[in-house]
């Protein structure tokens, strides 16, 4: 197991023992922190894919620059369906966000999607 794997597995574990005690179950991006969430083959230049595992959506809007959005529209919280022609697109009620900065730009949804900040390891996208 690499070293990267092993510490993030240890965050996995100590924030879902932290947020267990509480009584609330952790996000699903907490959990997956430290751990390849997706391949980059799978994210298109000027565009991007729903990683529903992990209720993230990372876009690429230039070559080798990635975002990483959560993937739960702030309008009702169905999960985002697709990105295209640059667009995060909620299919549930119309929302759409910009795709580099996760702000809406149609629908009702009126807060932007979460942002995350991912690494890139080769072809693996690692939640930081």
């Amino acid at each position: 197991m690499s070293r990267r794997r092993l510490l993030g597995t240890a965050g996995a574990a100590a924030a879902v023992s932290a947020v267990s005690a509480c009584g609330e179950p952790p996000a699903p991006q907490e959990v997956r922190r430290g751990q390849v969430v997706g391949q980059t083959t799978d994210v298109p230049e000027g565009g991007g894919a729903v990683f529903s595992h992990s209720k993230l959506v990372v876009t690429q809007p230039e070559e080798g620059e990635y975002k990483a959005f959560s993937a739960a529209c702030t309008h009702g919280g169905c999960t985002v369906q697709e990105v295209e022609d640059q667009v995060i697109r909620c299919l549930c009620h119309g929302s759409e966000f910009d795709m580099v900065s996760g702000e809406p730009l149609a629908g009702p949804a009126q807060a932007p999607l979460e942002p995350f900040t991912v690494t890139i390891d080769g072809t693996d996208i690692i939640l930081d």
